[in-house]
């Protein structure tokens, strides 16, 4: 199912995948988040395999599978900052937990989506787990020169509007104020599995050590070997997730 989610005055496109033959009685609830764009214009088409990656997800382990695009990117409304994100995810989880037969919800992201499901899921106690793949333990690097990384959040079409933000220091502080690394103690004891590639050219597997050590030993951490970034597509990845899933328990 397509539609529409709210996050404030903003619609975020979501897709709601359900199993074809689920089960009777509670069923659980993933949210999918995707990841920053990484290319000139990519914001428009970025996440746009997370439906197919949701439906196989459903298909498999009887779930139900939100996938949805933050403010900014693909065909939601907004621009982007941090801190949105992170409200758009608390609304999609409220999404979540008010659909029929509800039976508990977790999130899993990719790279930023990763990190921002990490500090949601230690900001929500309803949010029953979390997994990451290839998330950063800061966002350290965008906070170091905010005006270069707004300049390259308009060139890859995350921010659209010539007006937004209205205060630069305010979105850039959010880069300082939101931190994966401290909200992982807050996650913990909920189930919490950190995936990562050995060879990601983009946020070394060192942020994925560094995100389970501050988790004091209660992480599953799984580096693939020779996996780069974008672990949605490494069949190893998606098999390690499913497990995870199957693993959770329901009700």
């Amino acid at each position: 199912m397509d539609g529409a989610i709210p996050s404030g005055d903003l619609k975020l496109v979501a897709h709601v995948a359900q199993p074809a033959r689920a089960a009777a009685g509670p069923r659980p609830a993933l949210v999918l988040c995707h990841g920053f764009p990484a290319g000139p214009g990519m914001a428009l088409t970025s996440a746009q395999t997370y439906p197919d990656l949701a439906d196989h997800l459903a298909a498999e382990t009887g779930w139900t599978v939100l996938a949805f695009n933050f403010r900014g990117a693909g065909e939601s409304d907004g621009n982007f900052s941090l801190q949105g994100w992170l409200d758009d995810l608390a609304a999609v989880v409220d999404y979540a937990a008010d659909l029929p037969r509800n039976g508990g919800v977790w999130v899993a992201g990719s790279s930023t989506g990763g990190a921002v499901a990490l500090c949601a899921t230690a900001a929500d106690e309803r949010i029953r787990g979390v997994a990451t793949l290839a998330a950063p333990a800061d966002f350290d690097d965008w906070a170091s020169d905010a005006r270069a990384f707004l300049a390259h959040c308009r060139v890859v079409g995350v921010v659209r509007d010539q007006g937004f933000p209205p205060d630069l220091d305010a979105w850039a502080g959010e880069f300082k104020q939101l931190q994966p690394l401290a909200a992982v103690g807050g996650v913990v004891p909920r189930s919490l599995l950190l995936m990562h590639g050995s060879d990601d050219p983009t946020v070394p597997v060192s942020d994925a050590r560094a995100l389970a050590d501050a988790a004091d030993g209660q992480a599953d951490l799984r580096v693939i070997t020779g996996a780069g970034h974008r672990l949605r597509h490494d069949p190893r990845a998606v098999a390690a997730l499913m497990g995870w899933m199957e693993r959770q328990g329901v009700g």
